[in-house]
């Protein structure tokens, strides 16, 4: 990594919580004459890379969206591969996230996964359970539209045993009941590859989130990169709804 990007970035205003749409990794693979599981294997080594660079400049909370609930709807094939690939990365990488202080944790349909893979990232979280550095938390088989499903069911159910009023329902209720309880919603969020789009992910948590587009491909994203990103948001006014004199 450039020490003058290094140099060029305030650590004492640093973004809380950042979430990565990690997008690309197909075309990666396309453009290398390779199969698209041949890019998610190379977009593994770069979230390694990623989260020890989050770990080594002090961001407390790091989401990935690392398989929404629409990826089902893909070739079995991959769908397979990339199940296989959660396997194998929680544990080769267990090891580093103990070495680097990493709190590991999921959001998403836990129960529709594979039983290998959420025995495999439970032991994770079991393992990881005690670290108190950065909380990294890996949306699988979530979206931003299940979360919110959830979180209306979850509230209903409470207002239909009696353990809340419907006029007792806030903001914060909502916060209370969605699958990121607990967690700060994200300050900054990265999406790679040229897409401009949400893409179902955090709907109610980036409300007011500073969204940063790159053309980079996941598979290329560097530590440089990450650092670009979060130059960028520094050098952004945040202003949620007031004008520029009341910041």
């Amino acid at each position: 990594m450039k020490e003058t990007v290094r140099n060029e970035i305030d650590y004492t205003k640093l973004p809380e919580h950042i979430a990565i749409t990690m997008d690309g990794n197909g075309r990666w693979a396309k453009q290398k004459g390779n199969i698209r599981l041949v890019g998610h294997q190379k977009g593994v080594s770069t979230v390694s890379d990623i989260v020890t660079a989050a770990a080594e400049i002090g961001i407390k909370y790091l989401t990935l969206y690392t398989f929404s609930t629409e990826n089902w709807n893909r070739p079995q094939d991959e769908v397979s591969g990339l199940m296989n690939l959660l396997i194998s990365a929680s544990e080769k990488n267990l090891e580093k996230l103990l070495k680097n202080n990493v709190k590991l944790l999921t959001i998403g349909d836990f129960e529709s996964l594979p039983t290998k893979v959420r025995e495999s990232l439970q032991k994770a979280i079991d393992k990881t359970a005690g670290n108190t550095g950065l909380t990294l938390i890996l949306a699988i088989s979530y979206s931003g539209q299940w979360d919110i499903t959830q979180m209306v069911k979850s509230i209903a159910k409470d207002c239909k045993d009696g353990q809340l009023n419907i006029d007792e329902i806030s903001q914060e209720t909502i916060q209370n009941h969605l699958s990121t309880k607990g967690i700060p919603n994200p300050e900054l969020l990265i999406r790679t590859s040229g897409e401009y789009r949400i893409s179902n992910f955090l709907l109610w948590q980036i409300a007011y989130t500073e969204l940063y587009f790159t053309d980079v491909l996941w598979p290329d994203f560097t530590k440089e990169e990450f650092l670009n990103a979060i130059k960028d948001f520094q050098n952004r006014q945040r202003r949620f709804g007031k004008v520029d004199n009341q910041i």
